[in-house]
C-alpha cells in the first residue's frame, strides 16, 4: 500500500484529500451535470426538427426521442441527489466506462457507495426480476437490473484499486414515474427505487467516516481511474 499525504482539514474540521488540489481540470468529473453524456449526444445529433417530426409521422421512434426520456430521468433524479449533500454525501454524475457505459450517478456518503441508474417510465406497469424490467405489453423484458448489477461490479473494483482499501459500490435502479412496480423475484444485491424513494438514501449511515468518504470522492471524480474499468 503506498503512502499517501495527510489530508488538510478547512475550518470546521472537514478532511479534504490532497490528492485533489493535483487533479486536472479536463480529468475531473465533479463538474459533470446529471446526463452529461447524453447531452452530448443530443448536441451533436445531425437530425432536425423536421427529420424528427417525419420519423414521427411514419411511426418511427428516433432515437433522440429515447435519449431525451432518458435525460429527463436522469435530471429529475440528479436534483434528488444534489439535495444529499447537505448531509455529507457527494454525488458524481455521468461517469463513462470503456465500451461506452456510462454510471449516471455515483452516490458516495455515510451509508456508502451507490451506483445509481435510473430508467424512465412514466405512467408504466412494471415487473421486476433478478435480471430484468418487464413492461405490461411488451414481449421482451429489458436488462436493467443485469445492467446496473454490472456497473456496480465494475465500480467496486476500481474504487477498491484507487483507494488502496476495499470499496463496495451498491447497485440502485431507479424506474422514473412508474405507474406500478411489482417485485416477482426482486434482486437481492440491487435497490429497486421509485424516483420519489431517492431521498431516503440519504437516511442511511454507519458505514463510512467523512475521511473515507472524502477519499473515495476524490478518486471517483478522476476520469482517468475510470479507464481500466
Amino acid at each position: 500500500m503506498r503512502e499517501r499525504p495527510e489530508a488538510k482539514r478547512s475550518a470546521n474540521g472537514r478532511a479534504y484529500d490532497p490528492e485533489r488540489l493535483f487533479l486536472p481540470p479536463d480529468d475531473d468529473l465533479a463538474p459533470n451535470r446529471p446526463g452529461e453524456t447524453l447531452r452530448a449526444r443530443l448536441d451533436a445529433s445531425r437530425t432536425g426538427r423536421v427529420g424528427l417530426a417525419l420519423a414521427r409521422l411514419l411511426g418511427r421512434r428516433p432515437v433522440e426521442d429515447t435519449w431525451r426520456r432518458e435525460l429527463a430521468a436522469q435530471q429529475a433524479v440528479g436534483s434528488a441527489l444534489e439535495l444529499l449533500t447537505a448531509g455529507g454525501w457527494e454525488v458524481v454524475h455521468s461517469i463513462v466506462l470503456p465500451g461506452d457505459a456510462v454510471i449516471p450517478h455515483l452516490l458516495i456518503g455515510p451509508g456508502g457507495v451507490f451506483c445509481v441508474a435510473p430508467e424512465p417510465a412514466h405512467g408504466a406497469r412494471l415487473t421486476v426480476d433478478d435480471t430484468a424490467v418487464r413492461y405490461a405489453g411488451e414481449r421482451h423484458p429489458r436488462p436493467y437490473v443485469r445492467r446496473i448489477r454490472h456497473s456496480a461490479a465494475r465500480s467496486s473494483l476500481v474504487l477498491s484499486r484507487g483507494c488502496d482499501f476495499p470499496v463496495r459500490a451498491w447497485a440502485v435502479l431507479v424506474l422514473v414515474g412508474a405507474a406500478e412496480v411489482e417485485k416477482a423475484d426482486p434482486p437481492a444485491d440491487v435497490r429497486v427505487l421509485r424516483d420519489r424513494d431517492v431521498p431516503g438514501l440519504g437516511g442511511l449511515g454507519g458505514v463510512l467516516r467523512p475521511e473515507r468518504v472524502d477519499r473515495i470522492h476524490t478518486v471517483a471524480r478522476n476520469r482517468r481511474v475510470w479507464l481500466g474499468a
